[in-house]
Parts: structure tokens; C-alpha cells; sequence
């Protein structure tokens, strides 16, 4: 099978521009570099059927949330144009520091990602996926000290996890969210 989409000097652009705002930046609880998972992202988005444009905002969809807010935002709509900014910032659960309250964030994300666009939330499921995969191996090597990373502890994660699937499968059906749910699963089960 001949691929037909060609990425190009637009998404090589993106994928330093991601690298330079998350140089030093680490998986929380990890020393694993944290463009690891925006390239983990950006192949679950081609993967399913993601455009170019898709996957830049893939590579950035953390960049507004870590790296400087509405300023960076407005450095990706000057860089990748409309499209790009608005599922970045579709992805993003808050553009201020501090950020609000972990509960109240992680709510208000759950409550926009039902009016989200389908293009936003395969981005929004990517990133989520490869989340709990993550969790599910370090839940496997190192038990419960995992949930000391996260704001919401072990409760709030596993109560943000299974809303996720929830929302996700309210809104469509597809290998991907059935992926999601298996995974979600398994870590509730060793948690």
C-alpha cells in the first residue's frame, strides 16, 4: 500500500519547534524526555487516520499548558496557521498559572470535550491513551507509588480515567476508544 499524505517542511518545523519547548522538560516521575510522548501522540494520531495539521497539533498539543500559555499559543497560530491553534488549544485543560484546582480542571476538560471537534478529540484520545499506557507500565513495575505523580492521587486518576472512557464513548465507536477502555481497565483491576 502507496501512502498517499506526505508530511512536509511544516511538520519537520513542528516536530523541532515541540523538541525546543519541551527540551528540558521530563514524564512526570521519569527520566524519560518528555518529546517522547508527543512523538507517541502524533503516531497514534497518523496512525488513525490523522491529516498533517493533526499532527502538528499532536507534537503541541502540551506546548500552550507547559510552555507559556497564551503567548505560545499565539506563536502556533503564527506559525501553523488557524486549524493548528484551535486543536491545540482544544487539547489544552488550561492556559494560566497557577492552574486552577486538578478536580474542577480535569471537570470543565471532560464537560468541552463532548462539543469538541471529532479532529480535536482524536488528539485528545491519543494523548490519553498513550497516558494510561504509561501508567499501566509503571503501575506493573513499581505498584502504587505511581499515583503519588499526579494531582488527583490514585482516586482522582482512576476517577478522571473511567470519565475519559466514558466521554470517549459517548461520542463515537472505534478500535482506538476500545483500546482505551482495555487499558483504563487493566490498570483499575491492578490498582
Amino acid at each position: 500500500m502507496i501512502w498517499k499524505r506526505k508530511l512536509t517542511s511544516r511538520f519537520e518545523s513542528a516536530l523541532g519547534y515541540a523538541a525546543q519547548l519541551h527540551n528540558w522538560q521530563l514524564r512526570k516521575g521519569t527520566n524519560i524526555p518528555y518529546v517522547a510522548h508527543l512523538l507517541a501522540v502524533t503516531a497514534i494520531v497518523l496512525e488513525n487516520g490523522g491529516d498533517e495539521e493533526m499532527a502538528i497539533a499532536a507534537l503541541l498539543h502540551d506546548a500552550v499548558e507547559d510552555q507559556g500559555g497564551v503567548k505560545t499559543l499565539e506563536e502556533i497560530r503564527r506559525r501553523y496557521g488557524e486549524r493548528v491553534a484551535k486543536l491545540v488549544e482544544s487539547c489544552t485543560d488550561s492556559m494560566t498559572t497557577p492552574k486552577p484546582p486538578w478536580q474542577a480542571r480535569k471537570q470543565a476538560y471532560l464537560d468541552h470535550l463532548r462539543q469538541a471537534p471529532a479532529d480535536a478529540r482524536l488528539i485528545s484520545l491519543a494523548d490519553k491513551l498513550h497516558n494510561a499506557r504509561s501508567i499501566l507500565f509503571d503501575l506493573r513495575q513499581n505498584g502504587d507509588a505511581v499515583w503519588k505523580r499526579f494531582n488527583g492521587g490514585k482516586s482522582g486518576s482512576l476517577w478522571y480515567y473511567h470519565s475519559l472512557v466514558q466521554v470517549f464513548k459517548e461520542l463515537e465507536h472505534s478500535a482506538l476508544v476500545d483500546e482505551f477502555e482495555r487499558v483504563v481497565n487493566e490498570i483499575h483491576a491492578l490498582a
